[in-house]
């Protein structure tokens, strides 16, 4: 049986490593000592993250995933509730980042630990000067990847990505970022971009280069466009489950209808506290490492 693996970003997902609110957030006093440091847009309230989390919870168990918590840490942030960023997964094992938010350094050590600690192996690391983060980094198809060069990922840490998965890949697409709101602000790549099926993908096209969206054109792939009212509400950070379901944070009534058009099923979960005021929606809350593209 396959343990890990899945070079693909809407295949049915099978296992996920996510990290609950009591084990990131802890408690309000933390929440309030952290939250502001880290640039939140808000101080999410502990008891009401936790419940909602329960929720998204029984959502993904829904779906049969099965479900890895990463246990509390000292070292790491609020951030941390967000598990897709601090690693890469590939066919040949987990490439650990460098995080381009400094606040969130001790965060891929804390993934290396646990995958370690189920026999997953690690194929590398990113080091200084590179910095990389998996909110950009974009599997196009298992072949084919896009990354997302700003504040997060630079150019450096691009190139060893690409050294250290070898012939896993066949192509790199650099994405250039813009300054948007400034380096303190959260601006992934998947902040604009959401792969919904194999050949359909959900755009905030304002903040991406022409090249890049000539390029998904290019092959094939159809385009949604997330409306300027509901890019600030994350409509544009959708989660693909497979067999044409995805996640979305409720609050985006236009995208949810054009999605719904496209025979996609929507599934909603509350995200005030736990994606809005950290600025991570539903991809960010998971790290899928195991995708049955078989």
């Amino acid at each position: 049986m396959k343990l890990f693996g899945g070079q693909d970003m809407v295949s049915p997902i099978k296992k996920m490593l996510i990290k609950h609110p009591q084990h990131a957030y802890i408690n309000q006093s933390n929440i309030e000592k952290e939250s502001a440091s880290l640039n939140y847009g808000g101080v999410p309230d502990y008891e009401k993250a936790c419940s909602d989390y329960n929720s998204f919870l029984e959502l993904i168990d829904s779906f049969d995933i099965e479900a890895h918590f990463l246990p509390i840490c000292q070292n790491t942030t609020l951030d941390s509730i967000y598990t897709h960023d601090p690693c890469i997964v590939s066919d040949k094992g987990i490439i650990l980042c460098n995080m381009g938010k400094k606040d969130r350094v001790h965060e891929p050590h804390a993934v290396k630990e646990y995958f370690e600690s189920i026999n997953i192996p690690i194929l590398g690391k990113i080091e200084n000067p590179g910095r990389l983060e998996g909110g950009d980094v974009v599997w196009v198809d298992t072949k084919t990847l896009a990354i997302g060069e700003g504040y997060r990922s630079n150019n450096h840490g691009i190139k060893q990505l690409k050294s250290i998965l070898g012939d896993l890949v066949e192509e790199i697409i650099t994405v250039p970022l813009p300054h948007w709101n400034g380096k303190n602000d959260c601006l992934h790549l998947m902040s604009n971009l959401s792969p919904l099926d194999h050949n359909l993908f959900l755009i905030y096209p304002r903040l991406l280069p022409v090249s890049f969206i000539q390029f998904l054109i290019d092959r094939k792939i159809e385009l949604i466009e997330v409306p300027d009212s509901e890019y600030n509400s994350m409509g544009c950070n959708v989660l693909a489950v497979g067999h044409k379901k995805v996640i979305m944070v409720d609050g985006n009534p236009i995208t949810k209808n054009i999605l719904e058009n496209k025979d996609l099923k929507v599934f909603i979960y509350k995200g005030s506290e736990i994606s809005l005021k950290g600025a991570g929606g539903p991809t960010c809350l998971t790290r899928p490492f195991l995708r049955d593209i078989f």
